[in-house]
């Protein structure tokens, strides 16, 4: 199988123009507890992906600072971000959802969302708001002892 048919082996582009270069992705195979009877026993399917986003040269300074904190508690003391996946019976299967877990992962820490632009309330949402407060008020009023009964 060539790199081209292999799209987890080319480098994958993040946004804000940071990039995961495959060739600092380090995978190892070991082997696997999952599906699989006496074949399980045999083969090594388990894929691990093992990638330094403190050395790595797809990323911009503040993409760097941005993973290494969101990312901190699945992350070694080195930097190094590891994905395991051992869910298919094929390492092949395991490599592209190891590649396709990672590839989430960072593209999860590294989102940042809009900042929210403040909007004031319409008239009708005002006025929708204290009539509700108005019903609410009169039926706590209801519920109290009459004057006319003591």
């Amino acid at each position: 199988m060539s790199d081209s048919e292999r799209p987890w082996r080319v480098d994958r582009a993040l946004s804000g123009g940071n990039r995961i270069l495959a060739a600092e992705i380090e995978e190892l195979a070991s082997r696997s507890s999952g599906p699989g009877g006496q074949h399980v026993n045999t083969s090594s399917t388990r894929v691990s992906l093992r990638w330094n986003l403190r050395t790595s040269q797809g990323l911009k300074e503040e993409a760097r600072q941005r993973l290494l904190a969101r990312l901190r508690p699945k992350l070694s003391r080195e930097g190094v971000l590891v994905v395991h996946s051992d869910r298919h019976r094929s390492r092949q299967r395991n490599l592209e959802a190891a590649h396709e877990r990672l590839f989430e992962l960072v593209e999860n820490a590294l989102y940042q969302a809009p900042p929210r632009k403040p909007t004031r309330p319409t008239r009708g949402a005002k006025e929708r708001r204290l009539s509700a407060k108005r019903l609410r008020s009169d039926v706590k009023k209801q519920r109290g002892t009459r004057g006319d009964e003591h």
